[in-house]
């Protein structure tokens, strides 16, 4: 982590308008999404979006006082880099079907950087061979999701995608079977988990899509007490993984 008054990098975060275009222009750099102020104007920053945008790259229009806490001279602009390489997505598909009994975990718009930290933790732990998580609505690696992984990032692949649904039909049609986590499907411990799986896990609050719950070929769920409504999704990733890694002995 550094803070250059030249390059003008704040961790994994780079601000400044002249930095961010050439930063764009260049493409050396992952990039989790662009911030641009709500008061921002002007040639460069129109410039910017659009490059953003022809890139796949999420903007977020965002109030002033939160690039303020960046630096005081963001020149309302700033964008934030990832702390990892994404693997493509074919790269890491072809990897995965090495492994005897292929187990890929998709997240389907977690936007909590500590619960994608800790999922990634439990991927690594119970032996996934793979993380998928989508470029829109959800949180990208960053400091946070670094952090609350323990350094697991450094040890699965990551790919990130523009489509889960499109990603979805792309696993089929490689010999996975798409298995979402939601209440309501059959009892985990009762199926049959031996092949190659992706698993499917929800956001907070919302679970999963319902275009990505359809795409699945069955639905598992945990079953627990009625005196809360459901776990959150790194408890419940952890459970399912442990599960998956108990059969699979």
């Amino acid at each position: 982590m550094y803070n250059k008054k030249d390059n003008q990098v704040l961790e994994n975060i780079i601000y400044g308008r002249n930095c961010v275009l050439e930063l764009l222009k260049a493409g050396k750099h992952t990039v989790n999404k662009l911030m641009v102020s709500q008061t921002a104007r002007g040639t460069i920053i129109a410039e910017i979006i659009k490059l953003a945008k022809q890139k796949g790259i999420a903007v977020h229009n965002v109030p002033p006082e939160k690039l303020d806490k960046f630096s005081e001279n963001s020149q309302g602009i700033a964008v934030e880099v990832s702390r990892i390489e994404y693997v493509e997505l074919t790269d890491l598909i072809e990897k995965a079907k090495k492994s005897p009994k292929p187990l890929l975990v998709v997240l389907d718009g977690i936007e909590d950087p500590h619960n994608l930290g800790a999922i990634i933790r439990n991927c690594v732990a119970f032996g996934a061979d793979g993380v998928i998580i989508p470029k829109w609505r959800a949180v990208g690696v960053n400091e946070t999701v670094s952090k609350s992984s323990a350094g697991a990032v450094e040890h699965i692949p990551i790919s990130r995608v523009s489509n889960i649904n499109q990603t979805i039909n792309l696993l089929k049609k490689t010999g996975f079977w798409i298995v979402g986590a939601e209440n309501g499907g059959q009892v985990f411990e009762k199926a049959d988990l031996s092949f190659p799986l992706a698993i499917i896990i929800g956001s907070e609050g919302f679970g999963l899509h319902n275009l990505t719950k359809e795409n699945c070929d069955f639905l598992i769920s945990i079953p627990q007490k009625n005196i809360i409504s459901s776990l959150n999704a790194s408890c419940a990733s952890a459970v399912i993984l442990y599960e998956i890694a108990k059969k699979r002995e």
